[in-house]
């Protein structure tokens, strides 16, 4: 099963969304600002995105620029920042049993879904 994380307000994320639309396969969207992730759950996307929890920020959020830009933050203080802010979580993502993606480029997507 594919799971989409989407925010509908996105153009990106709209676009994203089409792309696995149009692809046939099955898929959920969660719109992960109406339905945050847990910390276990946001812990198992990271490690299938294999990426850091700072990879995963949207840095040019505004309560990014003010809660925490400029200050030294372990892995742990990011995690509850994308879990209270949801907000900041890059998007969209594709996930599938495998692996999991930042849909930025499109075509990662397309790769993700072949």
């Amino acid at each position: 099963m594919i799971t989409v994380y989407h925010n509908p307000r996105c153009s990106k994320s709209r676009e994203g969304l089409a792309l696995v639309q149009s692809s046939g396969k099955d898929f959920y969207v969660r719109e992960y600002l109406k339905t945050p992730l847990s910390e276990e759950e946001l812990e198992k996307l990271i490690k299938k995105l294999d990426m850091s929890p700072l990879e995963l920020v949207r840095e040019n959020e505004e309560i990014w620029k003010k809660e925490f830009k400029n200050k030294e933050l372990s892995s742990e203080d990011v995690m509850l920042a994308l879990i209270k802010y949801p907000k900041l979580i890059e998007r969209p993502i594709v996930e599938n049993d495998e692996k999991a993606i930042v849909g930025r480029p499109s075509s990662k997507i397309k790769e993700l879904l072949s």
